[in-house]
């Protein structure tokens, strides 16, 4: 039997050869092949359904990829950005020691901000309504330096990404011991503005002999901050530590206090750190343990999704195998001319590889580019399609962002590509080998 590089005939030598890994020749067949005539109009239609299945399934594994991976690094950073990495609470209940604590924790590497906290449950009241909320003490300096309230100079308007304080200031914060800085969600369910008055009611006031009575006193807003988490910006209020420490009957000591790293991934290395320095009398909780839950779930459905949506580029695939198997039976006599003529078995597989492999791979590179180009004006898609049908299709109320995130990884999107032209290159190998296994004499028999 002669071998798959040697032509039919024995003797005869092939007038077919060329150095190169694919002859000219063989490019120009796989060409005509894929602009297919009349007659074979369906083998082009699934060649058709081949190259759109890939191009949307690579175009959509790229974009939800990138959503899911916006999703989650919008969350960390605004949970992250009002709340510490890594929360230090008194094992006794009276957090007495803290300014020990605080000198202590400074100390240790990676350390950024060490925030002493009070935090108490309180009725937020006005003459038409009120509502629950989570009240923070917190002293101007930390208020500044966190994350979630940080106020740019340079922002050039209230809307700006850097500009979390949109109406107000937190200057003289400590100072005026009766102001108070609220969510802009707050602000709108409660109808107030900046220099608006609101009053305070706390459970938990002065003990008497009848018991303890409510704490009731009036404060002014002073300023409004949006941290574009739903949940934060309409339930939690900030007051000056001092009058914190006062108004839940704190008196010398705290709740708790945070500790903001320069990498939250690190603090795996730094409590350990901690609890050499401040000793086991201290409970130690970090970002992980308590948002646990939260992005396990996050993370499973982006592996899942991804899973799923691979299933679109496989299915593809399969169509290109299927079209190539048409195409093989509808070319049997161009095979069997091609093979009297002197040309290989090698050169009909590279014929038909390429003819197929171009499907996948002009598909993997224009689902590339669409992908892309989605991920980078998704919000302003978003809006314009919610224009459009007149709903609005990512409501803040319901995922708790006020913007569509998406944030791509490259790696990721490596990883996408190169599946998708793995397996569209795979699913030609089987038809091409059928194609250069095929008989000339038998083809010739039945034509």
């Amino acid at each position: 039997m002669s071998s798959i590089n040697e032509p039919l005939g024995g003797g005869i030598e092939s007038p077919v050869k060329s150095p190169k890994p694919f002859a000219a020749y063989e490019w120009m067949l796989s060409g005509r092949y894929l602009r297919a005539r009349r007659k074979e109009g369906f083998i082009s239609v699934i060649a058709g359904f081949s190259f759109l299945g890939i191009l949307l399934g690579v175009a959509t594994l790229i974009i939800v990829m990138s959503v899911m991976n916006g999703f989650r690094a919008q969350l960390l950073d605004k949970i992250l950005g009002l709340n510490g990495h890594i929360i230090i609470n008194s094992s006794t209940g009276r957090f007495t020691d803290y300014q020990s604590v605080i000198a202590k924790s400074r100390k240790v590497a990676r350390v950024k901000q060490v925030i002493p906290l009070v935090e108490g449950q309180a009725m937020v009241s006005t003459p038409a309504r009120s509502i629950a909320a989570l009240v923070r003490g917190i002293t101007e300096h930390d208020a500044k330096n966190l994350h979630a309230l940080r106020q740019d100079p340079n922002a050039v308007a209230p809307s700006d990404r850097n500009q979390k304080i949109i109406q107000g200031t937190l200057d003289g914060f400590d100072k005026n011991k009766a102001s108070l800085a609220i969510g802009s969600r707050m602000s709108k369910n409660l109808n107030i503005y900046v220099g608006d008055y609101v009053t305070l009611i706390s459970p938990r006031g002065a003990s008497t002999p009848f018991g303890t009575t409510p704490r009731i006193k009036r404060y002014q807003v002073t300023a409004i901050f949006e941290i574009g988490m739903s949940e934060y910006d309409s339930s939690i209020i900030f007051m000056p530590f001092v009058e914190a420490q006062k108004f839940f009957n704190r008196r010398k000591r705290v709740d708790a206090v945070e500790i903001v790293l320069d990498d939250a991934d690190k603090v795996g290395e730094v409590i350990p750190e901690l609890m050499k320095l401040i000793g086991t009398s201290h409970n130690f909780s970090d970002w992980r343990e308590r948002n646990k839950g939260f992005f396990t779930a996050l993370e499973v459905e982006r592996s899942m999704m991804f899973i799923i949506l691979s299933l679109i580029v496989l299915v593809a695939a399969l169509n290109i195998i299927s079209g190539l198997i048409m195409l093989v039976k509808d070319k049997s006599r161009d095979i069997a001319v091609l093979r009297t003529m002197g040309a290989s078995r090698g050169s009909i597989m590279r014929i038909f590889f390429v003819t197929g492999a171009s499907i996948g791979i002009i598909g993997t590179i224009a689902g590339f580019v669409i992908g892309v180009l989605f991920v980078s004006n998704i919000e302003a898609i978003r809006q314009f399609v919610g224009w459009l049908i007149g709903v609005d299709m990512f409501s803040s109320e319901l995922y708790y962002l006020t913007e569509m995130p998406a944030k791509m990884d490259w790696h990721e999107v490596t990883q996408v590509v190169v599946m998708a032209l793995l397996l569209s290159m795979a699913a030609t190998i089987y038809p091409a080998w059928r194609a250069a296994r095929m008989d000339p004499v038998e083809a010739f028999r039945y034509e």
